[in-house]
C-alpha cells in the first residue's frame, strides 16, 4: 500500500491515506484497509483502540481515533498507545483539533467566505446517504463548517474547509446543501460530469492542528497526484474573484 507517514513519535502517527483506501474493514468484504498496512508495521499497538460490532461481528480497529471517508485522501491520525487514544478521543469529542480540507466543488461560489451550519441525519430516502434535518429521519445532530474560497472559475471552485463539527459526510452535505455538490461525489452529486480528470470524490484531508503535551503540532499532507493536476488545470482558467 502506497502510505506515507508525516509525522510520527513515541505516541502516534499520522499518515497520508491515498483515496480508494477504507480507514478499517466495514465486516462484508476482505478488501485490504489502512488497519492492514497498520498491523504490519505496528504489530504492538493491536490492542490499543476500541473495536466495533456489524451484525454481532466484531470489527477491529487498533489505533483508530478518527476516520475519513474511502475515496477522500489525506491526513489521519493512528494512536499508537491506549494513553494517547483516550486522549485523542477526548481531543476530538471536545474540538480540540483543528481539521482543514481542500475540495473541488460544482460552479462558481458565490460567497467567497462563510459559515454552513445545517445539521444533519440520516436520508429519508437513502440509507447510505446523510441529509440536512428537513430531509432526514431519527436522530439529527448539530454540524458547522467554515469555508473559503480559493480560486474559482465559472463551473468549478477550489475551496477550503474547516469543520467544526464531526459528522459522517459533512463536508459533502454541506456544500450540497448551498447548492455547490464536490466534484465528482458519485452519492451527493449523481449525474454530473466528471470534472478536471477526477475518478473519485475531490476531497483531500489537508491538515491536522492540536496542542499536544505542551506542543503545538500542525501537519499537513501532501496532494495526490490528481488534486496537483487538477490545481493546475483550474490556475489556466481561473477568474477573479
Amino acid at each position: 500500500m502506497d502510505i506515507s507517514v508525516i509525522f510520527e513519535n513515541d505516541d502516534f502517527i499520522i499518515v497520508n491515506k491515498p483515496a480508494g483506501l477504507s480507514v478499517h474493514p466495514d465486516g462484508k468484504t476482505d478488501e485490504k484497509t489502512l488497519v492492514d498496512w497498520v498491523l504490519s508495521r505496528y504489530p504492538h499497538i493491536k490492542n490499543v483502540g476500541e473495536p466495533f460490532s456489524v451484525d454481532g461481528k466484531e470489527i477491529p480497529r487498533p489505533g483508530i481515533v478518527h476516520r475519513i471517508d474511502r475515496e477522500t485522501s489525506g491526513a489521519l491520525v493512528v494512536a499508537k498507545t491506549s494513553e494517547a487514544f483516550t486522549l485523542f478521543k477526548n481531543k476530538f469529542k471536545n474540538r480540540e483539533i483543528e481539521k482543514a480540507y481542500h475540495l473541488f466543488v460544482y460552479g462558481n461560489i458565490k460567497r467567497d467566505d462563510g459559515m454552513i451550519q445545517v445539521s444533519i441525519g440520516r436520508s429519508k430516502s437513502d440509507f447510505r446517504k446523510w441529509a440536512p434535518e428537513v430531509a432526514s429521519r431519527g436522530t439529527v445532530r448539530e454540524a458547522i463548517t467554515y469555508y473559503q474560497a480559493l480560486k474559482k472559475t465559472p463551473t468549478v471552485s477550489f475551496v477550503e474547509a474547516r469543520p467544526k463539527t464531526g459528522r459522517t459526510h459533512q463536508i459533502r452535505v454541506h456544500f450540497k446543501s448551498i447548492g455547490y455538490p464536490v466534484v465528482c461525489d458519485s452519492l451527493y452529486a449523481a449525474g454530473k460530469p466528471k470534472l478536471l480528470g477526477f475518478e473519485r470524490l475531490a476531497l483531500h484531508a489537508l491538515r491536522l492542528s492540536f496542542e499536544w503535551k505542551g506542543e503545538n503540532i500542525a501537519i499537513d499532507a501532501k496532494y495526490p497526484q490528481d488534486f496537483q493536476q487538477a490545481l493546475a488545470a483550474l490556475e489556466e482558467k481561473s477568474v477573479a474573484k
